[in-house]
């Protein structure tokens, strides 16, 4: 049975972690680096780090920030926003990144993904998902922080990306994102059900029991949470000790104090 991985999610503008809604961001919450050591010591499986507004301004990728919060977390880091270059990933990986998330450059041009799997290895390369429900069973692609219409089916995108060779793909569902009303478990569903890689679900988690739902439901590996964490409505180690109880599958990584 796979481990179910809790992936903290921070949210990035500027020098802050923000939160969004419907990926629109709203509120400051919090110093980037701060967060990512509490989560880090809470027990996390791995981290996301996003720059929710790289893309949509074509602002090059703060290296230099990244780093800071990098160097004090021991577990795997995934980052996205405005990576645009094979360049761009190697800097990321250069500066503590595990994984690059990569969504408004690989639908302007697909074969990047292909390029960067062959010369990193597709355990770098996830692809960033960012769907609007468009009627029963259908999701649109966005770009550009969510913002931006592509014309593109989600679920036949996921399946060009997976032959492009990505190894995993971040979903979010723009409906859900920060209404903290849970997951899309049936956009989830439509495309971890038949993925051969691992799919992370993001965007709406508002409890421990939205977690197992897409868990259960959606087929999801992993889940990607924010504001929940950031605003102490639980840890890490209580949404664990609650999907364990339900039977979940969770990894076991020891909290730091």
């Amino acid at each position: 049975m796979k481990n179910i991985r809790i992936i903290p999610t921070l949210h990035i503008k500027g020098p802050n972690v923000v939160k969004p809604v419907h990926t629109e961001a709203l509120r400051i919450v919090g110093d980037p680096k701060e967060l990512a050591v509490r989560y880090y010591r809470q027990g996390a499986d791995e981290l996301m780090y996003l720059d929710i507004v790289a893309s949509l301004y074509q602002r090059n990728f703060d290296f230099e920030l990244l780093k800071s919060v990098s160097e004090d977390i021991f577990i795997p880091i995934t980052v996205g926003g405005g990576i645009r270059s094979l360049s761009d990933i190697k800097n990321a990986l250069r500066v503590g990144a595990d994984k690059v998330a990569i969504n408004t450059y690989a639908v302007s041009r697909p074969e990047f993904l292909r390029e960067a799997a062959l010369e990193f290895g597709s355990q770098c390369i996830v692809l960033y998902i960012e769907a609007k429900k468009k009627s029963e069973g259908k999701w649109e692609v966005y770009t550009d922080g969510g913002r931006e219409s592509t014309g593109l089916d989600a679920i036949e995108w996921a399946k060009q990306a997976v032959g492009l060779g990505v190894g995993e793909i971040l979903l979010t569902s723009i409906d859900q994102d920060g209404t903290r009303k849970g997951y899309d478990t049936k956009l989830t569903s439509a495309i971890a059900s038949w993925a051969p890689i691992p799919v992370i679900a993001h965007g709406g988690a508002g409890n421990a029991a939205h977690m197992e739902e897409v868990i259960s439901k959606g087929k999801a590996d992993a889940v990607a949470v924010s504001s929940i964490f950031h605003y102490d409505d639980c840890t890490i180690g209580s949404v664990k000790e609650y999907l364990d109880a339900k039977g979940v599958a969770i990894r076991r990584i020891p909290q730091f104090h």
